[in-house]
């Protein structure tokens, strides 16, 4: 019989369909298994990377021959060689003037600069007031990437013009191969060799900066403490929690490392006793009052204010404690997430070592939680950094008024007893405004947390200037109503 159409007229040929369809099978059979295979090829080159061209062993200390197995990270860790200013910082600036002639005549400069960061202290003189008689009135300068940490601290004048101990080489050198062989192969040893021997013989046992030693297990890749200081620290820390015998290396989660690795230097701290053992002071925890509680009760201070006379302590850069009292702590971003956001090369995800400010690549970094536009985002961190500056500016005025004012009191003959107070409260002002301009976020890492310390601060300037007037410390303690705000606070467990 022979098929006819409805309406009664040829037969149609269907054979162009047959010859359609499998054309497109062909085609889809084809196309899905391409992608199959490139999807295969892709996941091993992600999971298998470039193969090892060298073996890497606790003695392969130089970052050059980690870079020859991990190319990526590698450029990633030169390019802090870079500097990037951020909205608050500055542009280089040659080397020149009375510096370089300091830098001449007093010490050999074996990798030459040619130019380095703004002075702090010029543009701010208020800071020269605040440290009057310590190293950090005679050279305070903007940070540069990590490639120049040993170098920068070779030729800043606080070395070249004062004594130093080694514990200042902790937190700017590649300082495994030095604890090690000071200590014999015991890195706790070595540690302890190396805080009290004086900085120029520590530092010629330096060969680099901050190399992959000082954060990675060369065999596993793994993330790893090696800072001696860190690792009593952190057990002091969770101690104080309730938490016995806490070892970061085999007790820290993977994320938790993301942070810990940074908080190697990232800290405040203390030269302990004769030996001068590097000390994180957080044996009651790390937020400013508990640290500021542990010096009044070991009674630890770094210098005497040549303008005022009163016994100070000096704040270093508390980015891991102010992080610890933020937003981002409290949802589990780490310094890492900010600051080496994973990027893509290829098929591979890797960990951006070009440490940075985060606002130089927002979709990779603050774009990763938060939808807001660029601009938006850009525009509100700004936003709590201009706020932190404004509210800085007030408490270190007062400081310094406050130091002006003991001063001019001494000379006036004012009763000893007022002065005394007075020096105690300049004590509290300096140190809680220095712990505000140390800290290198300018406040975004906790903001609420820097606005409170900041009216602390200017709290004591006002409360050491009513005690040259005759105020009493009883006087001068808070109201009633603020002990019992500040009770019920502590009893929710906010602080």
């Amino acid at each position: 019989m022979t098929e006819t159409t409805p309406t009664g007229g040829k037969p149609k040929n269907r054979a162009w369909v047959y010859v359609v369809v499998a054309v497109v099978a062909a085609a889809v059979t084809f196309g899905v298994t391409a992608l199959l295979t490139n999807m295969f090829e892709k996941k091993t080159e992600a999971s298998n990377g470039t193969p090892p061209v060298v073996t890497l062993t606790s003695t392969t200390y130089d970052a050059a021959t980690w870079g020859q197995n991990y190319p990526l990270e590698y450029a990633g860790f030169k390019a802090t060689a870079d500097f990037t200013p951020s909205n608050h910082n500055t542009a280089l600036v040659p080397v020149a003037g009375p510096r370089a002639a300091v830098v001449e005549k007093l010490g050999s400069d074996p990798e030459t600069r040619t130019e380095t960061t703004a002075s702090k202290i010029e543009q701010d003189p208020r800071l020269v007031t605040l440290w009057k008689g310590y190293a950090f009135a005679l050279d305070y300068r903007h940070l540069r990437g990590h490639e120049w940490m040993l170098t920068d601290q070779r030729l800043t004048l606080r070395v070249l013009l004062k004594d130093q101990p080694g514990a200042c080489l902790n937190c700017h050198a590649s300082t495994v191969p030095v604890m090690e062989e000071l200590g014999d192969g015991d890195a706790m040893a070595g540690f302890a060799a190396m805080n009290k021997l004086a900085y120029a013989d520590a530092t010629a046992m330096a060969a680099n900066p901050i190399q992959c030693i000082d954060c990675h297990d060369p065999e596993t890749m793994n993330l790893r403490i090696t800072r001696p200081a860190l690792i009593n620290g952190l057990k002091a820390l969770k101690a104080s929690e309730g938490i016995a015998d806490y070892d970061v290396n085999t007790d820290a989660t993977v994320e938790e490392m993301r942070t810990y690795v940074c908080a190697q230097c990232h800290v405040e701290y203390y030269f302990a006793g004769d030996d001068k053992t590097l000390t994180f002071p957080w044996q009651y925890g790390t937020d400013i009052n508990d640290v500021w509680q542990y010096y009044q009760e070991i009674g630890f201070t770094d210098f005497e204010n040549a303008i005022s006379g009163a016994k100070v302590v000096k704040a270093q850069h508390p980015e891991f404690e102010t992080w610890s009292a933020g937003i981002h702590a409290a949802n589990g971003v780490s310094c890492a997430d900010c600051h080496m956001a994973y990027v893509r090369e290829g098929a591979q995800k890797v960990t951006n070592h070009d440490i940075t400010d985060p606002l130089e690549n927002i979709a990779t970094t603050c774009g990763v939680c938060h939808t807001d536009s660029e601009e938006a985002i850009r525009a509100e961190v700004w936003t709590i950094q201009n706020r932190f500056v404004d509210s800085r500016d007030r408490a270190l005025d007062a400081t310094v008024a406050l130091i002006n004012d003991i001063a001019a009191a001494k000379e006036a003959g004012v009763a000893e007893d007022r002065i005394a107070l007075a020096q105690e409260y300049q004590n509290m002002a300096s140190f809680y405004v220095d712990y505000s301009y140390s800290e290198n976020s300018f406040g975004f890492h906790a903001s609420d947390y820097m606005q409170r310390i900041l009216s602390q601060s200017l709290d004591a300037a006002r409360k050491g200037q009513l005690a040259l007037l005759g105020q009493t410390k009883a006087q001068l303690e808070p109201s009633e109503v603020a002990q019992a705000n500040a009770t019920a606070a502590a009893d929710m467990g906010i602080i």
